[in-house]
């Protein structure tokens, strides 16, 4: 079964756009891969968010450059050793290294439709899943740091805001869809937001 298919039950995962379901058709202890390719229309950020560039650098948890019309490779796949789902973001901005944002992602609560991503040194990022109108829907529940088995809220919200990414299918387009990413704060409005079309190999 499909590690989002477990995560949002069988009647969810079947609202998904079919283009949508075979993005995540990818399932736990397997050699399953898959790459997309796209681009993006704009990688954006406030102004003040540069002050979290060296954090973000550290951590591997922020893109830290801004573009339009950037083009973006997605690779990712499982594993025969675990039931994480793996990602390697390939940024291709303009005179710049490709730059690589990792992470990975684990189940955290079924019960909720809950996942983690993590990123480096055990930061992590809870996301609740819902299936909306075709569209594979992320909001932000909070951060956590993994120390051994035990994963200790952080209230990193305070500073950033809350994450939302949606992946929805392009209609008349069966191989294509849009992501869109943002992060925004109560008081302080979006701090950053990326999107773009992808069309799976």
């Amino acid at each position: 079964m499909p590690v989002f298919q477990d995560v949002l039950g069988d009647a969810d995962w079947q609202r998904l756009g079919a283009v949508v379901r075979r993005h995540y058709s990818l399932r736990p202890y397997s050699e399953d891969r898959m790459t997309v390719r796209g681009r993006m229309d704009e990688v954006w950020r406030a102004h003040w968010a540069a002050l979290l560039m060296p954090a973000g650098r550290l951590f591997g948890a922020l893109v830290p450059h801004t573009g339009r019309d950037v083009p973006i490779e997605v690779h990712y796949g499982c594993r025969p050793q675990d039931a994480a789902l793996y990602w390697d973001r390939r940024f291709r901005f303009p005179g710049r290294p490709v730059f690589h944002f990792r992470s990975h992602m684990t189940v955290a609560d079924t019960a909720r439709h809950e996942v983690i991503e993590w990123v480096r040194f055990g930061l992590g990022l809870r996301l609740r899943v819902t299936a909306e109108d075709g569209a594979l829907v992320f909001r932000d529940v909070g951060y956590v740091w993994r120390l051994g088995r035990w994963h200790l809220p952080l209230p990193l919200h305070l500073l950033l805001g809350r994450a939302y990414v949606e992946e929805r299918p392009v209609p008349g387009d069966e191989g294509a869809f849009t992501m869109r990413m943002a992060i925004r704060h109560p008081l302080w409005g979006e701090v950053f937001r990326y999107s773009g079309r992808f069309r799976l190999d």
